[in-house]
């Protein structure tokens, strides 16, 4: 796009809560503790192969303890979201980072979702579906207040703006 009114890819201003790095931890200590657990009962129950049992979960066992102890504070860094009257911005990721801009004109849908783990550390994440083959814009880790009303915020933006969406 050309011209003043061009709609710019840009790094978002604002930064998921802070809390996101909670529910982050969690879920990469749940990702975790499952295989780990498998291997840990299978290898206390199966004597013949307990070594090699028990020493992939250890292995998994440190390797998510790691994970959970670097990924979340880098993605809380670099995880970054914008809504202006024009577009969404969403940054996301961690080794590969990802920017993304819908404009207005291409939102056809806003949806909030609270997952279990969500709901527990009070946060929401609001799903931009536009006509994009890439698909959804997220914006995870935020608040379930604030998410509300950035999707209404989003809703009434959307009709606001003329274009079909297609």
């Amino acid at each position: 796009m050309a011209g003043e009114n061009a709609v710019r890819l840009r790094p978002p201003e604002n930064a998921v809560d802070r809390r996101a790095v909670g529910w982050w931890r969690t879920q990469c200590l749940l990702a975790t503790a499952v295989p780990v657990t498998v291997l840990g009962v299978l290898g206390a129950l199966i004597a013949p192969a307990r070594f090699w049992l028990l020493l992939p979960a250890a292995v998994l066992a440190a390797a998510g303890l790691a994970c959970t102890a670097f990924f979340p504070a880098w993605w809380y860094r670099v995880h970054r979201w914008e809504v202006t009257d024009e577009a969404v911005y969403v940054r996301t990721g961690a080794l590969w980072q990802e920017s993304r801009i819908a404009p207005m004109s291409r939102i056809q849908t806003v949806d909030t979702v609270r997952g279990p783990l969500e709901q527990l550390f009070r946060l929401a994440t609001v799903t931009v579906t536009t006509a994009s083959s890439k698909g959804a814009l997220r914006v995870e880790g935020l608040d379930h207040e604030l998410a509300a009303d950035l999707a209404e915020r989003l809703t009434a933006l959307t009709r606001a703006t003329p274009g079909d969406a297609t």
